[in-house]
């Protein structure tokens, strides 16, 4: 028996703006995300990947398609959803355990209970901070925090109220080369350990080939899907195979793609 996929879209458009001003941001992607994958979404500026992350966070309604969770159609805001961005977005007035807590005091049930049961809570955010290395910065405020440091509490602030669906929007991309790595080999082991299903926009090839079972390539807007390619590389993965013959060539390969028309979209590979 086949499993159902988590997140599935046919030929979903999505757009902003209304009449004269609308702007076409996607337009007719399919693609299916199965429980416990790791996806990345690749492509130019400005062709629709950050606008695909929104609609598929239920951010965002489609203008046209099918789009639904669980095989449920999706009418607002996901629960569900963990969010990562390119700056952290840490509140600086809160040391990193609180900034880790922000989600329970709004998403339900979690909301209702917490402060009743504040010390389990914090227990299990501190928990969370040591399987990231922050076990010593618990009490630290974002400002006494390097960049990699803020972004591994902002991976934790997501994952705290156990999401189905861990998205993350250019997470490394302003960090630098090391740092990212190390983030890299991070984010490999937190979702082998927890099954969480993730998608990843990504500028960075190498990021994506390095951390996913499925790439898919967008084309110029309005965003299309190229192609989705599914990585043959094992996983997990150490950093040593971005040096081997079949990564370089399975980036080259991408970035080939990268500025097509989406006038046609293949299969995944």
């Amino acid at each position: 028996m086949t499993t159902p996929a988590l997140v599935c879209l046919d030929r979903v458009s999505m757009a902003y703006g209304r009449g004269e001003a609308k702007i076409s941001a996607v337009e007719e992607v399919s693609l299916e995300i199965y429980k416990g994958e790791f996806i990345a979404v690749v492509g130019p500026s400005g062709c629709g990947k950050s606008s695909l992350m929104k609609l598929i966070a239920g951010l965002h309604p489609p203008a046209s398609g099918l789009f639904t969770v669980e095989g449920n159609p999706v009418k607002g805001p996901l629960k569900s959803v963990g969010m990562v961005f390119q700056n952290s977005n840490l509140l600086p007035w809160r040391n990193t355990v609180d900034n880790v807590l922000l989600p329970l005091e709004i998403v339900e049930p979690h909301r209702s209970r917490i402060r009743r049961e504040w010390r389990w809570y914090r227990d299990r955010s501190v928990e969370l901070l040591e399987s990231v290395g922050l076990g010593g910065f618990t009490q630290k405020f974002p400002w006494q925090l390097s960049g990699g440091m803020q972004q591994r509490a902002s991976i934790c602030r997501a994952l705290i109220h156990a999401p189905d669906i861990l998205m993350l929007d250019e997470p490394f991309g302003a960090l630098d080369t090391f740092t990212r790595e190390d983030l890299w080999c991070l984010l490999r082991d937190l979702q082998a350990a927890r099954s969480v299903t993730v998608m990843l926009v990504t500028h960075d090839l190498r990021e994506a080939v390095f951390l996913a079972d499925t790439v898919y390539v967008m084309s110029s807007r309005p965003g299309r899907i190229v192609k989705g390619f599914k990585v043959p590389i094992r996983r997990p993965r150490d950093l040593e195979v971005t040096y081997s013959t079949e990564f370089q060539e399975i980036v080259h390969e991408l970035r080939s793609l990268i500025g097509r028309r989406g006038d046609t979209t293949e299969a995944a590979a």
